[in-house]
């Protein structure tokens, strides 16, 4: 999700390996396989990567779906470099679930399809979703595909879903109410009242679907008239709206340490679905690691892709996707 401290943010070109199908011996440990793959999307390609382990049957597939902003395929963007999809792919893989995490649109390997921010809508991203997911469901390797979006990719999950189907569905961090609501959340723990009220009302004036050229100058990073299409496409949908309409089984992660989408957003997601499991992770911050309370302790984290992954998400996650059934 955004936020001012800045803590925020389809061909498989790759063969299957060669003797991909023979019978391993009884006592190996099958290792992980990166492939790259790309996707064709008007006006270029989107890139990801697919890391799977060589298997006799099909394996799950998890489709992991970055969070807000300009972020790449491993979870990281400008100034911040937790890379907790990665980590959260390379530990999945070690329990025999594939994984596919791709660069969003314009973003490092994916910048052949970027388009004028302008025209950027939050549909755009989520049909890039729902191609992605075709594209897996189409692979025989894989016995069933699961969704999940870390934060703002939790929503992008759910309307993908309208199109394009899947299995199961997890939401890391996701939030339950509109973006408005939740960046009016997050702005109001740092700004002054006056800067505040100017906020709320550029907010609500895009609520509308109405934009506006005045924009204060310490506002103008998130409101910008150039994004201000993408925000009101996005505002239009809300994550408890969308997992109400689901009926596929559910995850939903959160952590008890996150600072950008509080953990009572969780509760409101169950409220929506009550059949969608919750997996509460104690001392997990927005970026899925093991951190204190406060924002200057929890830095570290965001900055360091090799700050570990928190305690417990792992297992929630490989155990929801091995069970999970339609």
């Amino acid at each position: 999700m955004p936020t001012l401290a800045r803590a925020a943010r389809a061909v498989v070109t790759a063969a299957l390996l060669a003797g991909a199908g023979r019978h391993l011996p009884a006592q190996a440990t099958p290792a992980a396989v990166t492939e790259a793959v790309t996707l064709p999307r008007a006006p270029g390609q989107l890139a990801g990567t697919l890391l799977v382990r060589r298997a006799n049957a099909p394996v799950p597939v998890v489709l992991l779906i970055a969070g807000s902003g300009p972020t790449d395929r491993d979870g990281n963007g400008p100034g911040f470099t937790p890379a907790s999809l990665r980590q959260l792919a390379e530990s999945l893989a070690t329990r025999q679930i594939a994984t596919l995490r791709f660069d969003k649109r314009g973003i490092a390997g994916s910048s052949s399809a970027a388009i004028p921010e302008v025209q950027l809508t939050f549909e755009l991203l989520a049909d890039d979703v729902a191609a992605w997911l075709r594209l897996l469901a189409s692979d025989r390797r894989f016995s069933r595909v699961i969704v999940a979006g870390h934060s703002e990719g939790a929503l992008l999950g759910l309307v993908a879903l309208r199109q394009a189907g899947a299995a199961a569905y997890i939401s890391l961090e996701g939030p339950a109410r509109p973006a408005d609501e939740v960046i009016h959340d997050q702005l109001a723990r740092q700004l002054p009242v006056p800067l505040m009220t100017q906020s709320d009302s550029i907010l609500a004036r895009l609520k509308r679907g109405v934009t506006t050229d005045s924009t204060p100058p310490m506002l103008a990073a998130l409101f910008r008239p150039s994004v201000q299409p993408y925000l009101i496409s996005w505002f239009r949908y809300s994550g408890q709206h969308e997992l109400a309409r689901l009926n596929i089984p559910c995850l939903i992660v959160q952590g008890s340490q996150d600072l950008q989408v509080a953990p009572s957003e969780a509760g409101l997601l169950h409220r929506a679905n009550p059949r969608c499991q919750i997996a509460r992770i104690d001392g997990m911050n927005h970026v899925l690691k093991q951190a204190p309370a406060d924002m200057a302790g929890q830095l570290a984290s965001y900055r360091g892709p090799d700050v570990p992954l928190a305690t417990g998400l792992v297992e929630a996650v490989a155990s929801f996707v091995t069970t999970a059934r339609k």
